[in-house]
């Protein structure tokens, strides 16, 4: 089955439609699919509900889908940074459903195990628990979260082999992994791909199952959320 596609585009050809549930990776401006997120733009498809950690900046990442009023829901544990996403949540154009990080890292993992819900201690006695079933287990009260189960997956990589064997970078790794797995159809953006073979398979961290487009989307530019520098000392 071949796997590498030569753009964006046609790696998301057939995939797009209006309403879908999109799991994407990347954490602040950190592995983000960004190619893929721009032909997702680019395509036009509308009412879209993104499951991922935030939304990037204004103009980055997601944050360019919301520019162009492409998502009516983000399922996401931070929403900094975004004024985009700020006003148009204070507005109620926006609908947000609020998950703890390391919760919203687990429903995606549990979907991609095909795990529909687990009980976490995470969010007891908060707003998180309003309207969730609560369970007791020895004497202390646990919420029940589900799984996330996307029509898509959209995730950036380091390094892949032809076969979609997928190398994350240091703290790329983030949502990447858990996004990738819980979608019905995952498409990667890398770096660079190598032969079948090149890599180290105690190095891999997704396994090629899981992949079934990828580009090349490299080369990339740096990006820095904020640039903090030091006051200059008078002279």
């Amino acid at each position: 089955m071949k796997k590498l596609f030569p753009d964006a585009n046609s790696a998301l050809d057939g995939l797009l439609k209006n309403d879908l549930l999109i799991a994407s990776g990347g954490f602040g401006l950190c592995g983000l699919p960004e190619r893929l997120l721009d032909a997702v733009r680019d395509s036009g498809v509308t009412g879209l509900t993104f499951v991922s950690n935030n939304a990037g900046i204004d103009n980055e990442g997601i944050g360019k889908l919301l520019r162009t009023k492409q998502v009516k829901k983000m399922i996401s544990s931070y929403v900094g940074e975004n004024k985009e996403f700020e006003r148009q949540y204070l507005a109620g154009e926006l609908e947000v459903e609020f998950c703890p990080q390391g919760t919203l890292a687990e429903r995606m993992r549990a979907g991609g195990a095909g795990i529909p819900g687990f009980y976490t201690k995470t969010g007891v006695g908060t707003l998180v628990a309003e309207g969730k079933e609560i369970k007791e287990f020895g004497g202390e009260e646990y919420i029940l979260e589900r799984g996330i189960f996307a029509d898509l997956s959209l995730v950036k990589a380091w390094k892949a082999d032809e076969s979609g064997n997928l190398v994350f970078r240091k703290t790329a790794r983030n949502f990447n992994l858990p996004a990738a797995t819980c979608g019905k159809v995952c498409v990667a953006e890398v770096e660079e791909v190598v032969p079948v073979g090149s890599l180290d398979p105690d190095c891999i961290h997704l396994p090629g199952v899981y992949v079934q487009r990828m580009i090349i989307g490299a080369p990339y530019e740096k990006k820095i959320e904020f640039r903090t520098v030091r006051e200059r000392e008078a002279a």
